[in-house]
């Protein structure tokens, strides 16, 4: 057995003291919203409106474009500004539906078509989070509703919620676990009902005894369903890291969770499927950190998607400095550097870090030392120094050959690189451009 744990793997400053103690508090946004049709992966949605259109707060404005595609919901009632292209965090340009909230938030009849869960079959209950456009919401983006339906139903007999929160910095779903953590046990019953004989695995790293004994009291008398204190240790909260940690069964790039019988959960998007089931309400808000050095204050906020990033900003006070040198989306370990503020939260949006220095940026890489700790901390035990020399030579088959699409780009060994080398963006642009050579 694994010990609920994995091979390889870091321990970097986490940071979460910065906001951890901070419950979740409602933003109402003020300006514009902005929905991209992208925000998931697969087909774009397809919008369902027009300019000068009035919506709702849970009113569908875009359905899905293909069976891997998300619906998308308004987060506020007000009037469709415009169809065009807006900036995102990954600095592409997408085409959005543009929405001028009208700040009454006045909202559609959630209960008007609320059934009982024992009135459900379980392809209504897959239609319902199809769609109320849930999708994975620790960054992927993956389409729920796909992910519920596998090729072999009978195969599935374990259900993990990803409760590690195991990148820096990062308190949402450790603020979920302490303030809802009855939405997350009942949640996790949902999807056990899709399929036979399922168990429940609620994973939380043993840096949260808080939130892993409320879950542990709230589980006690429903035996099919145990909460596992697993290692802290950075990315145990990866897919392939935390099914090992967890079932001791391994997966590589060729294989989905379902391959080895699981399928794994955020905690928000448990959430979210609970949110649509019991109370009819589609996913147009989630939590959001907002934290960092570059702050005057830290918050971990529910979020209407669609919400201009700088209204965040300037609802926990705004910058302590003039200009800070980075903001990321995301977790600093495998999240987006952004350049602008004036891009929308969406899904996908866990966190917004504000750094006073960009301490990356400060050094220049230097030749590999051949001393081999990226070997010894990769969690997908491949070997990224060799990697990185194939790729910087453009030698596609030897990448191959030597496991490169095993990399699951989690940063880890550009973290303990004493050269600097940016080893996860060579080897992340590498596996792409093999990908795309392959759809070709």
């Amino acid at each position: 057995m694994s010990f609920f744990t994995f091979s390889g793997g870091i321990h970097p400053y986490d940071g979460k003291e910065l906001s951890m103690d901070k419950a979740i508090q409602d933003y109402l946004p003020q300006g514009d919203l902005v929905y991209p049709l992208s925000q998931h992966i697969g087909a774009p949605a397809v919008p369902l409106v027009k300019k000068g259109d009035s919506v709702l707060v849970g009113q569908k404005i875009a359905e899905a474009g293909g069976f891997v595609s998300a619906n998308i919901h308004s987060g506020v009632s007000g009037t469709v500004k415009a169809i065009e292209p807006r900036m995102t965090v990954s600095g592409a340009k997408v085409n959005s539906i543009v929405i001028a909230n009208d700040g009454k938030f006045e909202e559609v009849d959630f209960h008007k078509n609320l059934k009982p869960l024992d009135q459900l079959y379980r392809d209504d209950v897959r239609e319902i989070i199809k769609e109320a456009g849930i999708v994975g919401m620790g960054g992927a983006g993956f389409p729920t509703h796909v992910k519920l339906t596998p090729n072999n139903e009978d195969a599935i007999d374990t259900i993990i919620v990803n409760g590690a929160e195991c990148e820096p910095y990062l308190t949402s779903d450790y603020r979920r676990m302490l303030e809802v953590p009855e939405k997350i046990v009942a949640g996790l019953q949902i999807v056990m009902n899709l399929f036979d004989d399922t168990k429940g695995i609620i994973a939380i790293e043993d840096n949260k005894p808080d939130a892993i004994a409320k879950l542990t009291e709230l589980t006690k008398n429903i035996p099919n369903i145990t909460v596992n204190a697993v290692k802290t240790k950075y990315p145990q909260g990866a897919e392939r890291q935390l099914i090992y940690a967890n079932t001791g069964r391994k997966i590589n790039s060729t294989m989905l969770p379902a391959d080895v019988g699981c399928i794994v959960h955020n905690i928000d998007t448990i959430v979210a499927i609970y949110n649509a089931l019991i109370e009819g309400r589609p996913l147009y808000e989630r939590i959001v950190t907002v934290t960092g050095d570059a702050v005057n204050d830290t918050a971990n906020f529910r979020v209407r998607i669609g919400t201009n990033v700088k209204e965040l900003i300037d609802a926990v006070g705004g910058f302590n400095v003039e200009s800070p040198e980075k903001i990321i989306s995301g977790g600093p370990m495998m999240g987006k550097a952004m350049f602008s503020l004036d891009v929308p939260i969406v899904k996908g949006s866990s966190a917004l870090l504000c750094f006073k220095e960009d301490i990356v940026s400060r050094v220049e890489p230097s030749n590999c030392i051949r001393c081999g700790r990226c070997v010894e901390v990769c969690p997908g035990r491949v070997m990224p120094n060799r990697l990185a020399d194939s790729a910087i030579h453009g030698d596609l088959d030897e990448f191959v050959k030597y496991e490169g699409m095993e990399c699951c780009e989690c940063g880890c060994c550009s973290y303990v690189c004493p050269a600097k080398r940016h080893l996860t963006q060579i080897i992340a642009g590498t596996r792409k451009q093999i990908l795309v050579n392959k759809k070709r």
